[in-house]
C-alpha cells in the first residue's frame, strides 16, 4: 500500500458548462472570472452593498460590560438589514460575554465544516488515514490472465486528487501495484464500488444554478481529483491534441478543434447528455496547453475509468466493460493506496474551504459511526449523537442537508458552534483542530483580512460566505491572556458590511482586557 504525504499548492479550477470561460473559485463558494466575458453564468449573483468602511477601526473594552457594548454596536452600526447571532465566551473563566440571538436557526454557510472537522476528527482521530484498495475474484493463471474481475472500492478517501498527490496520479500507482503482481491482462471487467455512500450525488438545497461550478462537484464514496476532470488542448503539428487529466475510459470526447497560426486560441467546451465532452475552437501553432475544467456528473464511473485508463498505460488489457457495483464478500486485494493523516486532510479543507472534502468527510464519519451507508441523512443523525454525547448540546440545534454549508437548507446555531468549540478546545485532537483554521491576516480565507488590527496572527477562525450569509467562528486570545470561543452569524443581503463588523469584533476582541 502506498501513501502520499504531498501537499500540492490549491488549484481553483476553470469552469465549463456550455461555452467555457476560466474562473477561480473562492473558499466559500463565491467566483471571479478572469475574462470579461462568459458566455453561460455559472456563479450567483447578487447586488451587493456598498462598504461602509474600508478598513476595520477597533477599541479597547476593559470589562466585561465594555466589551459587551462594544460588540453590540458594531452588530447595529454595520449593517441595515437582516439578522444576526452572535455569543462569545471565556473558555478560560467559563463566562458568557455577549450574545444575541444566540439560540436562533441561522445559515452558517462554511462554518458548517467546523462540525464536520469536529465528527470526523472524533470518530477518527488526527492520524488517521483513508485505504482506497483494489481487489480481485477469480484466479490468475501462470501468463498473467486474471479470470475475474478487478474491484476498484471507495471508502469516501477526499485526497485522491492534484492537491495532495502533485504531478503523480493514484490510479497509476494502483495500476503500477497490479502490474507488479504479475497481471497482464483482465479476462472481466473493471468494476466501481461506491455502495460506502448513498448514490445521492448532489445534496438537497444545492441550487441549479451552483452546479457546473467546481465548489459544487457531485458527491461520492468513490471521488478522484474532487470530482473535476480538466480538458486539455495542445497542438500537435497541423492538429489539435485533446486528452483528458486525469485520463478516463469513461468519459467519450469529441473534437473539432482547429490548429492557427500564432499563440492565441478560443476553446469552447460542452456536455451532451450521454455524457460526451464535445471541444470546438481553435488554437495556435505556437501555443502552450490550454486548460478548462468540467464538473464530473457520473464520479464513481469516472474514476473507474481512470483506472482503466492507467491499467492500459500500465501494458495491462482489459477485455471487459467498465461498470459499478458492489465488491462481492470474498474478493481479494491486490493493490491499495493510503491518504495523508486526516488532520492534514482538514487543515486544507477548512484554509481552503473545500466543500467536497467536507462532503466526504461528513458521510464517511457517519458510515463508520452508524454503520450505514454515509449520506446527508445518516451524517445528519451521526452529527446530533455527537453533539448530544459529546459536546452536550441539544440534537435540535443542527438541522442540516450537508457537511459543506453549501445548502440553503442548513441551520445551526450560534450557541452550538461556541459549544461546540469549547469541547474541541478540550479534546485531545483540539490542537490539530485549532491548526486547521485559518489565521486572520495570514492564511486561507482569512488572508486578506484585517491585516493592521491586534486579532493579526492572533484570531483563528472558519469563514462563511455566500450570497446571503457571512459568518465567523473561532478563538481569539484577549490581551490579557483569555482564550474566547466566538460564533458571530448574519443572514442577510449586507454581507459586506456584516464582513467590516466582524473584523472590527475581531480586533475589539483581541484588545479585551478584565478590569
Amino acid at each position: 500500500m502506498r501513501s502520499r504525504y504531498v501537499r500540492a499548492a490549491g488549484t481553483y479550477a476553470c469552469l465549463a458548462t456550455f461555452a467555457i470561460a476560466c474562473v477561480t473559485s473562492s473558499a466559500d463558494g463565491q467566483t471571479r472570472s478572469t475574462k470579461k466575458k462568459r458566455s453561460t453564468p455559472v456563479t450567483r449573483t447578487a447586488a451587493r452593498q456598498p462598504r461602509v468602511s474600508t478598513a476595520p477601526t477597533w477599541s479597547a473594552p476593559r470589562g466585561a460590560g465594555a466589551l459587551a457594548d462594544a460588540v453590540s454596536n458594531a452588530l447595529s452600526s454595520h449593517t441595515r438589514s437582516g439578522e444576526w447571532g452572535a455569543i462569545i465566551v471565556s473558555l478560560t473563566r467559563g463566562d458568557t460575554l455577549f450574545t444575541q440571538n444566540a439560540d436562533a436557526m441561522m445559515q452558517p454557510a462554511s462554518t458548517m465544516k467546523m462540525y464536520t472537522s469536529a465528527v470526523a476528527l472524533d470518530r477518527f482521530g488526527p492520524d488517521y488515514t483513508f485505504h482506497t484498495p483494489v481487489l480481485h475474484d477469480g484466479a490468475i493463471g501462470a501468463d498473467g490472465t486474471l479470470n475475474g474481475n478487478l474491484y476498484l472500492r471507495g471508502v469516501g478517501d477526499p485526497s485522491l486528487s492534484t492537491r495532495f498527490w502533485h504531478d503523480d496520479n493514484p490510479m497509476d500507482e494502483l495500476a503500477k501495484q497490479i502490474a507488479a503482481k504479475g497481471i497482464k491482462r483482465v479476462h472481466g471487467d473493471i468494476v466501481g464500488d461506491a455502495t460506502a455512500f448513498d448514490d445521492k450525488l448532489v445534496p438537497d438545497g444545492w441550487k441549479t444554478s451552483y452546479l457546473g461550478a467546481s465548489y459544487a462537484a457531485r458527491v461520492s464514496a468513490l471521488s478522484l481529483n474532487e470530482n473535476l476532470v480538466w480538458v486539455a488542448v495542445q497542438p500537435n503539428g497541423n492538429k489539435a491534441q485533446v486528452t483528458l487529466e486525469p485520463a478516463s475510459t469513461a468519459i467519450p470526447v469529441e473534437s473539432s478543434v482547429t490548429v492557427s497560426g500564432g499563440t492565441g486560441g478560443r476553446i469552447s467546451a460542452s456536455r451532451r447528455a450521454d455524457g460526451t465532452i464535445t471541444v470546438r475552437g481553435s488554437i495556435g501553432s505556437r501555443s502552450g496547453p490550454l486548460k478548462y475544467s468540467l464538473v464530473v456528473d457520473n464520479p464513481p464511473l469516472f474514476t473507474t475509468g481512470a483506472l482503466r485508463a492507467s491499467l492500459q498505460k500500465a501494458g495491462i488489457t482489459v477485455d471487459g466493460q467498465t461498470r459499478l457495483a458492489a465488491t462481492p464478500s470474498g474478493a481479494t486485494e491486490i493493490a491499495a493506496v493510503a491518504s495523508p493523516p486526516l488532520g492534514q486532510i482538514i487543515g486544507e479543507m477548512d484554509r481552503e474551504s473545500i466543500n467536497v472534502v467536507a462532503e466526504l468527510l461528513f458521510r464517511a464519519a457517519a458510515h463508520a459511526s452508524l454503520n450505514q451507508p454515509g449520506s446527508a441523512e445518516t451524517g445528519l443523525a451521526n452529527l446530533r449523537e455527537f453533539l448530544t454525547k459529546k459536546v452536550g448540546a441539544p440534537a435540535n440545534v443542527a438541522d442540516v442537508a450537508d457537511g459543506s454549508g453549501l445548502s440553503t437548507l442548513d441551520r445551526v446555531t450560534p450557541r452550538s458552534m461556541v459549544e461546540l468549540l469549547g469541547y474541541a478546545h478540550r479534546a485531545e485532537w483540539g490542537p490539530v483542530f485549532h491548526a486547521a483554521l485559518p489565521v486572520e491576516g495570514e492564511s486561507g480565507t482569512l488572508k486578506r483580512r484585517a491585516k493592521g488590527t491586534p486579532a493579526r496572527g492572533n484570531l483563528h477562525a472558519k469563514t462563511g460566505t455566500t450570497n446571503t450569509v457571512a459568518a465567523l467562528g473561532g478563538f481569539v486570545t484577549a490581551k490579557n491572556g483569555e482564550v474566547l470561543a466566538f460564533s458571530l452569524i448574519y443572514n442577510g443581503s449586507d454581507r459586506w458590511n456584516a464582513k467590516s463588523a466582524m473584523d472590527q469584533i475581531g480586533a475589539t476582541m483581541a484588545e479585551f482586557v478584565r478590569e
